[in-house]
C-alpha cells in the first residue's frame, strides 16, 4: 500500500437502535447506527412485530381510511 493517500481504520461500535445489542468492528467511519439487526429481525427470530418508525403505520391508515376497494 502506498503510504499517505489510504483512510485511517479505527475500532468502532455498531449499535441497534432497535434492541441496543452492539457489535465492535474496524471501519473509517465514527458510528454506525442500525434499525434492525439480525439479533432482532423478524426473519432471524421467527417472530413478527412491527417497527413503527415517524408513525408511517398512522400515516398510511389516515390516508386511505376513506378509499374503498372496487
Amino acid at each position: 500500500m502506498k503510504e499517505g493517500i489510504h483512510p485511517e481504520v479505527h475500532e468502532i461500535e455498531i449499535t441497534c437502535a432497535t434492541c441496543g445489542s452492539s457489535l465492535s468492528t474496524r471501519s473509517t467511519i465514527d458510528t454506525i447506527r442500525l434499525e434492525v439487526c439480525g439479533a432482532c429481525h423478524p426473519f432471524y427470530t421467527g417472530t413478527q412485530r412491527i417497527v413503527d418508525t415517524e408513525g408511517r403505520v398512522e400515516r398510511f391508515k389516515k390516508k386511505y381510511q376513506g378509499v374503498e376497494k372496487k
